[in-house]
């Protein structure tokens, strides 16, 4: 295993931008989860009838990975450095990317979309209701709120700066509550291994709410621990939760089921 400083030295110095992990295979392992967003939103995306809305498109990777696009379709970002990434790379897709602001409201007309996609972003059910058009999906795969709880301790860092209970149920009832039909909610927790520090500080400089003001400086005599133990051949484990729900706007003239299929 490579130096201590060197490793995280080298995480510390890495540019900050755009959602692409890539450079972290084999550094940072993920058990699968036991459904396929990335298809399911393919599968969506090839059925849409009308233009695809990607909320919190990160840099644009996985929006761009399940072109050709129908037309007018959007993407928003609400992290500032990931804005002008996306935009280039979704620049060549005719697809323009909205900067948004922490309130949930989105600057898109009222039942435009019919498909809004959603990976690991929060989002306002009444917003994502007025902008699908009759008849369309909202597809959404969250971040759960026990995930990751374990680096806080190992860091006697703060807590994740997200909802303390962010679940299926919680989603469900805000869905149902604007006026959408679910159709499908599905759970699961398994396991993320950081096999070396400068994966794990890597990762938690692109997603900073995970350990609220992480720095690696204040944060090297517990870093140095980690990296003992992963000297060790012991990889740092934490939980991955994560829940998909599928929702649809239901068609005027139209209801609900009166029973739910999951």
């Amino acid at each position: 295993m490579r130096d201590f400083d060197d490793l995280v030295e080298e995480a510390a110095r890495r540019p900050v931008g755009g959602w692409d992990f890539r450079f972290l295979d084999g550094r940072m392992v993920e058990d699968p989860l036991p459904w396929s967003y990335g298809e399911r939103a393919r599968e969506l995306v090839r059925g849409a009838a009308a233009p695809v809305l990607d909320l919190g498109t990160g840099g644009g990777e996985f929006l761009s990975g399940l072109a050709p696009l129908p037309a007018g379709s959007r993407a928003t970002e609400g992290w500032p450095p990931n804005v002008p990434v996306a935009r280039r790379r979704l620049a060549p897709l005719a697809v323009d990317v909205v900067e948004t602001g922490p309130d949930g409201r989105l600057p898109l007309p009222s039942e435009r979309f019919g498909a809004v996609l959603d990976r690991h972003e929060a989002y306002d059910p009444a917003e994502v209701r007025r902008v699908l058009a009759p008849g369309g999906v909202f597809l959404t795969q969250q971040v759960g709120s026990d995930d990751g709880y374990e680096l806080s301790d190992l860091l006697e860092g703060p807590p994740p700066d997200r909802d303390a209970h962010w679940t299926p149920d919680a989603a469900v009832a805000g869905l149902e509550g604007a006026g959408l039909t679910v159709v499908r909610v599905l759970r699961a927790r398994v396991t993320r291994r950081f096999l070396d520090v400068g994966a794990l500080v890597s990762y938690l400089r692109m997603v900073p709410w995970q350990v609220p003001g992480f720095d690696p400086g204040a944060s090297g005599e517990a870093l140095l621990r980690l990296h003992r133990r992963m000297e060790e051949g012991a990889p740092l484990t934490c939980t991955v939760h994560r829940f998909l729900v599928e929702a649809v706007r239901p068609r005027p003239g139209t209801f609900g089921p009166l029973t739910r299929p999951w």
